[in-house]
């Protein structure tokens, strides 16, 4: 069975919104890893803080079924998908890795692009699997965060569910 990867975040009515979507995950799949919480800026649009943080676990689902099962959670959460997606949210999951699977022939974004790109994303991820290598590169998301030019610190506030 892959490990896979999941972001996790939410800028409304956040701890509850987060506490929500790990109880669901735990329901889906079982035992979760989870990394400490991590609060920034709204990137792209005006909006609240957002608090983020990555989820691992083994999974037998295929890949396909696997993001339409995150996407239930997401609706089941009250989340409506618009065409303007740079806004608040109730809650986002996104698959970032499927085991060592790069999948982007199959035009599905995995790994996702954003581990590179952005804080919040790998700051989680590797905290969480720093040992685990990027399946593009060859890198250690260890490595690639001792190579990023920035650090976040956690948020004050931890999912009981992490404690």
């Amino acid at each position: 069975m892959p490990l896979v990867a999941i972001s996790v975040g939410s800028n409304l009515d956040r701890e509850h919104n987060i506490e929500r979507a790990l109880d669901s995950l735990r329901l889906s799949f079982g035992q979760l890893r989870i990394s400490s919480v991590y609060e920034t800026a709204a990137v792209g649009f005006n909006g609240p803080d957002f608090y983020n943080l990555v989820v691992a676990f083994e999974t037998d689902l295929d890949v396909r079924l696997l993001i339409d099962r995150l996407h239930d959670i997401e609706v089941e959460q009250g989340r409506i998908r618009t065409t303007q997606e740079i806004t608040s949210r109730l809650i986002d999951l996104d698959l970032l890795l499927y085991g060592d699977g790069i999948l982007y022939s199959e035009g599905l974004d995995i790994p996702r692009r954003e581990i590179l790109e952005y804080d919040f994303v790998l700051q989680p991820l590797a905290e969480l699997l720093p040992d685990t290598v990027y399946p593009v590169s060859g890198d250690r998301l260890g490595q690639l965060l001792d190579q990023a030019a920035w650090s976040l610190g956690p948020a004050q506030w931890q999912p009981r569910s992490a404690s």
